[in-house]
């Protein structure tokens, strides 16, 4: 088996396994799902590397998240350094669909970005035109929503409530 072959099974090996990791936050969105574990790689060196970027500087959950990915390194006896990436920031357009829809079925109503642009997105049209933005009810889909809280359960949300079925729910922000 050659050098290439054995790297590229190993590393699939490791995203498997990662794949599993989950936000300490919202349980049921995996990390790579959210865009927070962004790349693993072999170093020079042979040792992997493992990227994590926190959807904000100073997420309370990047301490427990850097925690879990070395636990499940560990459990794969594979030996790796974790990296903090900062720059570039991370932005809810690196989510999977398959994340947001996710969010939605937990009670969470994902950000509203485009997936490809971030400068055309529903936000920014309506931050630009100081219009409030319209977030559907993730258990009804109502439009008829409003903002009760800039800030939710975590800094990444917004409390919002539901004037039809009367449902307080967070917002994931999009950045």
């Amino acid at each position: 088996m050659s050098t290439d072959t054995t790297t590229v099974d190993r590393l699939q090996r490791v995203w498997d396994a990662l794949d599993t990791l989950t936000d300490p936050e919202i349980p049921v969105v995996s990390l790579r799902a959210l865009g927070i574990l962004r790349e693993l790689r072999e170093a020079a060196d042979g040792m992997l590397e493992v990227v994590i970027t926190p959807t904000y500087s100073g997420c309370p959950a990047m301490g427990q998240i850097e925690d879990d990915v070395r636990a499940k390194l560990a459990e794969l006896g594979v030996s790796a350094r974790v990296f903090t990436q900062l720059a570039p920031a991370w932005t809810t357009d690196w989510m999977t669909d398959e994340a947001r829809e996710q969010l939605r079925r937990y009670g969470i109503a994902p950000p509203q970005c485009g997936r490809t642009d971030a400068t055309t997105s529903v936000v920014s049209f309506a931050a630009q035109a100081g219009q409030p933005l319209t977030v559907p009810c993730p258990q009804c889909a109502s439009t008829h929503t409003t903002e009760v809280s800039h800030f939710g359960s975590t800094a990444c949300k917004a409390q919002y409530r539901c004037l039809d079925c009367l449902e307080p729910f967070d917002y994931f922000k999009s950045i």
